[in-house]
């Protein structure tokens, strides 16, 4: 089946035009280079081709994507009196609307040119086999002619666009994204789960390789947002709901009870001075400090509005207390205050999810996270942070004594494949080199070792920046994995390999870092499903195309940004995300949007108003006539999917250019 091109291309329109009882079809075979040429017979195909009824035009070619193969289809079109073309080639996923167009551009309906992907589906799958290749070729072929055959002319149809955006997630890149949009004139609704918009970046001390202050860069920009008129950030809220589609989605937003009256609240902070609830782990602060039930996780945090932790407040838990109440003299407490549930229409929606660390829990050969002085890379952050626990004091958990020396532990997670984590997290590699750097800035006399598979700077000055933190900081880099970690006379002893000199080290640590893997955050995968776009393996959003549509998902009208889709250092985070931006910028300024017609259609006659059809569409475009008590398209929200076709028990639901009497006709085709 051929993919509709999801893009924020405007899909052409369509001249109406009756098919002919007497088939003209031309076929196009293209070479791609060696890439079917180099296994498929073309010309062999080509002149097979040239003998069978309807077919009045059989060529072959060697790039039919290129100008002159479309004008080679265009112009044949129009000599020949095409009224079907089918071109042999790629995946329909790379070039159906580049074809269709030189279709539409001799005046063929674009909806009955279709391609025969003899790329992907043949030639790279029997490259041993060129015989057989061609023989399958021809299979390919003949089957897309029975289909070009029944192909009805179509015509698109419009929709109105809700000129607003929504952004999930306001780290670094939904940010980026939100400005980017703001500035352009476009409403935003910026959604963040946390009580504060900065994401993981507000917790950076430096960022490399310009060991600039991470703060000093990024709280501007959450001030701008903040001040921005066309931006409404949600902090402290969740996407409850999804629906409709590309220019008109309709999102329910959760806005969680914070027990603070945002409006009243001054950010005084006298309701976190007075709470008598204290030393609660912090999660800002990686758990490396403390915080009361009441409070604002950081003094820079935006919105300035402190959050109510009613799992541990004294009033939640007793009916007593109200201490903070008492002292707020705005009266911008409100213990009875409920979530919310915010409904917004938006055009287009930017997800911006970010991440979340491997825990310290995950590998036994270091402790299970039993080892206080053993640490992962964030906390270590907060250590060299000056609002850090520690006042950007290098200190050990365990006893505050600093550590004289430390051991850096790199992809812990990542590679190992025996984890299920294969994949590179990214930026391991260069935020090791700058916290040893930044140890030994502040530990004179202090030494950094760092275990390693191998280093990857692959950025725009990482080369030089890891360089320095051996040259000129005194790192010392250890190939090889470090194999257990265990407690002695107040030291934690690392025991591992140095692949280069085939020897085994022991070194006593006052303190380990491990550099642990990058992971799509956990609330990721389910907000895929309600979002309704494929995500990997791991958890990770999946664009469209990896290289051609690296910010578009499959589904029309959302797109990706940031950690969400795959870890990434800073500046590729923020060139992405103003990528997405300029996605939806492109879809925000079209008065209409144009849709596929290749969707569902109902035969009233024989549908029995069974409602299976219903249940199967994920999408909710289909929906019972109460009065003709049968099965209803509508048509706007329809992605062609097939679902629905598949389920209906007596076939009368069909997709448009892909009814059973076509797919019957192909299968008879190739056996």
């Amino acid at each position: 089946m051929a993919v509709n091109q999801m893009t924020t291309t405007r899909p052409p329109e369509a001249p109406t035009k009756s098919k002919t009882k007497n088939p003209r079809i031309g076929v196009f075979i293209c070479h791609c280079g060696i890439n079917i040429a180099g296994v498929v017979d073309v010309k062999k195909v080509a002149d097979n081709f040239r003998e069978v009824p309807g077919v009045v035009h059989s060529i072959d070619y060697k790039y039919m994507c290129s100008n002159p193969g479309q004008e080679l289809i265009t112009r044949t079109i129009k000599e020949k009196k095409l009224d079907g073309v089918i071109v042999a080639a790629c995946s329909p996923r790379m070039h159906e609307l580049t074809f269709r167009k030189a279709g539409l551009k001799a005046g063929l309906n674009p909806y009955r040119v279709e391609i025969a992907n003899i790329r992907e589906q043949c030639s790279w799958v029997h490259k041993d086999e060129k015989d057989k290749a061609t023989e399958k070729a021809d299979q390919i072929i003949s089957s897309i002619f029975e289909k070009v055959k029944g192909d009805q002319v179509l015509d698109v149809f419009h929709s109105e666009v809700k000129k607003k955006a929504l952004v999930i997630g306001a780290g670094i890149a939904g940010i980026q994204v939100a400005l980017d949009i703001a500035q352009a004139g476009y409403p935003v609704i910026l959604v963040e789960r946390e009580s504060y918009i900065g994401g993981h970046m507000t917790k950076l001390a430096e960022t490399f390789p310009t060991l600039d202050c991470a703060a000093c860069i990024l709280t501007p920009r959450t001030v701008e947002v903040s001040q921005t008129p066309n931006i409404k950030i949600h902090t402290y809220s969740e996407i409850e709901e999804v629906s409709g589609l590309v220019g008109d989605f309709k999102v329910k937003i959760r806005k969680k009870a914070r027990s603070i009256i945002e409006d009243k609240c001054t950010g005084c902070g006298i309701c976190q001075e007075k709470c008598p609830k204290k030393k609660i782990p912090s999660e800002y602060e990686e758990e490396m400090g403390t915080r009361k039930a009441v409070y604002i996780p950081f003094p820079q945090a935006v919105p300035n509005v402190p959050v109510m932790d009613r799992e541990n407040c004294i009033y939640y838990n007793t009916g007593k207390c109200k201490v903070c109440q008492k002292f707020c003299e705005v009266g911008a407490i409100d213990f009875e205050q409920q979530d919310e549930i915010i409904e917004e229409e938006v055009g287009a929606i930017v997800v911006a999810t970010g991440f979340k660390q491997l825990g310290r829990d995950f590998y036994g050969e270091y402790g299970y996270g039993t080892h206080k002085d053993v640490i992962n890379s964030l906390q270590f952050e907060r250590l060299q942070s000056a609002s850090g626990p520690t006042q950007g004091e290098i200190r050990r958990p365990s006893d505050g004594k600093i550590p004289k020396t430390v051991v850096f532990i790199q992809c812990v997670g990542s590679r190992d494949r025996s984890k299920g984590m294969p994949y590179c997290s990214s930026i391991c590699c260069m935020y090791t080199a700058k916290h040893s750097m930044l140890y030994k800035h502040k530990v004179h006399d202090g030494q950094a070792y760092v275990f390693y598979i191998d280093v990857r700077a692959a950025g725009k000055g990482y080369e030089e920046f890891w360089a320095r933190a051996v040259e000129d900081e005194g790192a010392v880099y250890l190939r090889g994995r470090v194999s257990r970690l265990f407690e002695k006379d107040g030291k934690i002893i690392v025991r591992g390999s140095d692949t280069l000199s085939g020897t085994q080290v022991e070194i006593a640590a006052d303190m380990v870092v491990l550099a642990s893997a990058i992971r799509a955050h956990p609330s990721t995968v389910e907000l895929a499903k309600k979002l309704r776009i494929p995500y990997d393996e791991h958890g990770f959003l999946s664009e469209a195309h990896p290289k051609l549509r690296p910010v578009e998902t499959t589904t029309m009208g959302i797109f990706l940004a940031g950690v969400c889709q795959a870890p990434k250092d800073i500046p590729a985070t923020v060139a992405q995300a103003s990528g997405s931006a300029s996605k939806v910028l492109g879809l925000l300024t079209q008065d209409k949007l144009s849709h596929e017609p290749v969707i569902a259609e109902v035969d009233e006659e024989i549908c029995s108003g069974c409602g299976l059809c219903v249940e199967a569409c994920t999408y909710v475009a289909r929906e019972i006539d109460e009065k003709k008590k049968i099965s209803a398209v509508k048509e706007i929200l329809c992605q062609g999917c097939g679902a629905c076709a598949g389920v209906c028990p007596n076939g009368a639901t069909q997709l448009r250019n892909f009814t059973g009497e076509q797919i019957f006709s192909m299968i008879d085709a190739v056996v």
